[in-house]
């Protein structure tokens, strides 16, 4: 384990927490797949299939932008403007994870008049995160 770092200065794990990290992300890209496919599948109406088709592109783009950002982390650290790019898009694909969680529960169930709101209220955060990553994390 690493000694703490400073708060102006950006953690670097070890070998083998980059090797924990590659393997337990790139552990359920396959899986999430699977799972996307099960539910796109079982699904009967289309919402049913926006929302699987949501919830799977949101889970296996998290798994696999986070298995390429700690691969090229590890592997390439050389590649500054690569491990960069990889970071912002690792950080932004949470926040679309995050709004496509919702759509299962937002687009399934009636929930009142603030539903439809809601649905775009979700994407909108996620929206307003991406730009926030973009324009001022880390600068």
């Amino acid at each position: 384990m690493n000694n703490r770092v400073p708060s102006n200065k950006r953690y670097q794990p070890t070998d083998y927490e980059h090797a924990a990290n590659c393997a337990t992300h790139a552990l359920w890209v396959i899986p999430s797949l699977l799972g996307s496919s099960v539910l796109h599948f079982l699904s009967e109406d289309q919402w049913e299939r926006v929302s699987a088709w949501l919830y799977g592109a949101g889970l296996t783009s998290l798994f696999l932008i986070s298995t390429l950002f700690h691969t090229v982390t590890w592997k390439k650290s050389h590649l500054r403007s690569v491990e960069h790019c990889f970071h912002m898009c690792d950080r932004m694909v949470i926040y679309f994870f995050i709004a496509a969680s919702y759509a299962p529960w937002l687009n399934l169930r009636e929930l009142g008049p603030w539903t439809c709101h809601m649905r775009w209220l979700v994407w909108v955060m996620a929206s307003v995160g991406t730009t926030y990553v973009f324009f001022f994390h880390e600068r």
